[in-house]
Parts: structure tokens; C-alpha cells; sequence
């Protein structure tokens, strides 16, 4: 019976206590209510990217009875993960990474990359769609000092609309050529003492002269009186020529047999060398061959050999038996035009660029390193190419370069 009567008592007691607590709950919670400011969930601005679009009127009557910083902290905690998720989302999604943009462009939008430029001369006013009356077809590159400006003259004097003229200066004497009108719409290019392949390599990147056809990377001693710029282009693509130069006339001096001028031909792309010289008649300097003092390069053509320049090469001396590695087959694709012929007039002004050491004259120290770098080029192909027929598991040739 004491037992039992425990039992009620205790009972009692949990009851009165759980009844007391509730009741200091509430009257503690009213008090907390009240202390808070009136706030209107409608008036509220809040950022939409934040908390999505609802009905906020609705929401407030359907939840009165709880205070606004109640109501709002329950909503602050449903919307979090959501919010957080959304917010590294927009974020990721507003990056641009293209791997097929040119090395580099990678976060730009495709649509405004220019990988390319040009040459051509612009205005300072006006809208720029209207800068060019007439766009270049063809990029004709002279290496020049200033005792060949007549020599000069007389070629860019035939050269039509068509064609951009840029003279590479490597006396430093630009501003004297101002006494030629064709010059002021002209592109000057100086630095000392400076061979046409090392302004080549710098200045004629295949990505700045993609808008021209036909480049043109002469030196500045040759003859014109019996050449015809436009003519010369028309036979060129007449026999599918990449790679070309005009004849040399027989009288020019020494010459290969294949850069003299054939007679009662337009274009003639092989020929026969002396005994011993060509290995096989598909090969230099019997076919697939020009001289580097006067070669006209397609775009295509020219995007592979400036690849071949060597930075440090500056003469060029041997190139002209490897341009074959660019075009395919060779002994089609490269050739002589007859019917448009130039004469080589041979001033050694550039040699006399060099440096007096030893006794010797400037020339000396020049022709010697040409014939330096020949043989440079000419291991540097070869070892380049053994390198690789090794790697694909081929048995490599004897010999890649004459």
C-alpha cells in the first residue's frame, strides 16, 4: 500500500514540474516576441539570386504565429545548402576554358580571338571597315641599304596595287627613301647588319602574312627590266608552282643550272646538272630546287619553311636544298619560270657588312661563316630526321641534305 502511494506522488510531481516549465517557456518566449520590431517579410528586399521568387505574403500568414526573426531563420536554414550549391554552380559555369583556342587564348570566348594579322596599313579616323580601298594580294620583301635604292626603285616601280612592299634596312638609313613616293606607303624595318632570313624569321611569321597569296623574300641585286611581277604570279599558278623564283639570265655570273633561265619555255622544273652532282634527277640541285636570293613561297609553302629557319642561321646558306621537305612531291611543286627572268647583278654590299679581323676585308669574315652554317643546317637535318625514322622504327636514309 506504501508502495503504491509512492508511485502516485512521484508521478504528481514530474506533472507539476513538465506543467511549471511549460508555462515559464511561454511567458519567457512572449517576452522575447515582443522585444523584437514589427518586420513585414513583403517589405523586404531580398536578392533574388539568394532566395528564390515566392510568395512572401502567403507565407507570413500561413506562419503568424512565429516571430519574424524566428520565421526568418527557419528559412535561412532550409535555403542554405540549396543557395551554396547554386552560388559554386553560376560560378563555375560563367569560367571559360576552350582547349582548341590557339595555346594561351584558352579563356577567351572563341568569338573574339584574332589569331591571325596582316600587314596592311590602317587610318587613325574613320570607321575601320572602311580603312582599305584595295586588300594585297602578294608581300614583296626587300633587304636593302641604301647605295641600292635606284636598283630598287626600278623594281617597286612595276609592282601594282596588289602588292605590299616592305623593305628590311640593315644600314639604318631608312628616312633618305623618303625621296621615292612609292616609300610612304611603304613598311621600314631597321636594324644593323641583319640578313633577310633573320628579319624572316622575326618579322614574317606565318601568322602575319596569312592574308597574302604569294610571298616574295628577294635580295637586293636582281634585275627587273625583263620581269613582270603580275606575269610571273599568273605562271606560277598556271603550273601549280609552291615554291619558285624567276630565271636567272645566263650572263649573271655562276649560277646552278637549275636557276638559269631556259629558253622558248614558260617553266621548267628539272634539268641536268654535271656529272656527279645529282644522285637522283628528282632531287637538288637537278629538281625541287631554288636559290635563296630570289624565292617566291606560297602561304602554305612559307608556313613550313619559316618553321625550318633556324634563329641563329642568319644566311640562309643550304636552305634552299631542304625547301623540298615542304611541299609534296617535291619535283612538282617547286620550279623555275623562263618566261619571267631577272638578272643577278652579284654586289657583295651586305658583305661588306662585316667586321675587318686579322687583315682580312669584312667579306671574308661573312663568307666564311655562310659556309659555316651550311654545314650546321645541313647536321641539324640530318641528325633531326635520324632522330625521328629511329622513333617510328624506321631504317633512316643515308642523307637528308645535299
Amino acid at each position: 500500500m506504501m508502495h503504491l502511494r509512492s508511485g502516485i506522488t512521484r508521478r504528481t510531481n514530474e506533472t507539476m514540474r513538465l506543467f511549471i516549465t511549460t508555462i515559464a517557456g511561454i511567458v519567457i518566449g512572449f517576452f522575447l516576441g515582443v522585444s523584437f520590431p514589427t518586420l513585414s517579410l513583403t517589405k523586404m528586399n531580398l536578392t533574388s539570386g539568394i532566395v528564390p521568387s515566392v510568395d512572401l505574403r502567403a507565407l507570413e500568414d500561413k506562419y503568424s504565429g512565429l516571430s519574424t526573426q524566428a520565421l526568418l531563420n527557419m528559412w535561412s536554414s532550409l535555403n542554405h545548402n540549396r543557395g551554396t550549391r547554386s552560388q559554386g554552380h553560376k560560378y563555375k559555369s560563367h569560367k571559360i576554358w576552350v582547349p582548341t583556342n590557339p595555346r594561351g587564348a584558352e579563356r577567351l570566348a572563341p568569338g573574339i580571338i584574332e589569331s591571325q594579322s596582316d600587314l596592311y596599313l590602317r587610318r587613325l579616323w574613320g570607321l575601320p571597315g572602311e580603312d582599305l580601298v584595295v586588300r594585297p594580294k602578294y608581300l614583296v620583301t626587300f633587304t636593302v641599304g641604301y647605295d641600292q635604292k635606284e636598283n630598287i626603285d626600278a623594281a617597286v616601280r612595276k609592282l601594282s596595287e596588289n602588292f605590299t612592299i616592305l623593305l628590311f634596312h640593315y644600314d639604318g638609313r631608312t628616312s633618305e627613301w623618303e625621296e621615292f613616293e612609292w616609300s610612304k606607303r611603304a613598311i621600314h624595318v631597321s636594324v644593323r647588319r641583319q640578313t633577310k632570313w633573320w628579319y624572316a624569321k622575326r618579322f614574317l611569321h606565318p601568322d602575319i602574312v596569312a592574308p597574302y597569296d604569294y610571298i616574295f623574300i628577294w635580295d637586293e641585286d636582281l634585275g627587273v627590266q625583263n620581269f613582270d611581277w603580275e606575269e610571273f604570279i599568273q605562271l606560277v599558278k598556271k603550273h601549280g608552282l609552291d615554291i619558285s623564283q624567276p630565271g636567272l639570265e645566263p650572263n649573271s655570273g655562276f649560277t646552278w643550272e637549275m636557276t638559269r633561265r631556259k629558253e622558248r619555255t614558260e617553266v621548267h622544273k628539272k634539268t641536268k646538272e654535271r656529272s656527279g652532282w645529282c644522285s637522283d634527277p628528282h632531287l637538288p640541285p637537278c629538281a625541287a630546287f631554288v636559290e635563296i636570293m630570289a624565292p617566291v613561297f606560297s602561304r602554305d609553302a612559307w608556313r613550313c619553311v619559316w618553321h625550318m629557319v633556324q634563329n641563329d642561321l642568319v644566311h640562309g646558306w643550304g636552305l634552299d636544298f631542304a625547301l623540298r621537305k615542304c611541299v609534296d612531291p617535291p619535283h612538282e611543286k617547286i620550279g623555275v619560270v623562263d618566261a619571267q627572268w631577272v638578272v643577278h647583278h652579284s654586289l657583295p654590299s651586305l658583305g661588306n657588312q662585316g667586321q675587318a679581323e686579322g687583315g682580312r676585308p669584312p667579306w671574308e669574315g661573312v663568307r666564311e661563316r655562310c659556309q659555316r652554317e651550311w654545314t650546321m643546317f645541313r647536321d641539324r637535318l640530318n641528325a633531326a630526321e635520324k632522330v625521328y625514322f629511329e622513333a617510328m622504327g624506321i631504317d633512316p636514309p643515308n642523307s637528308t641534305a645535299h
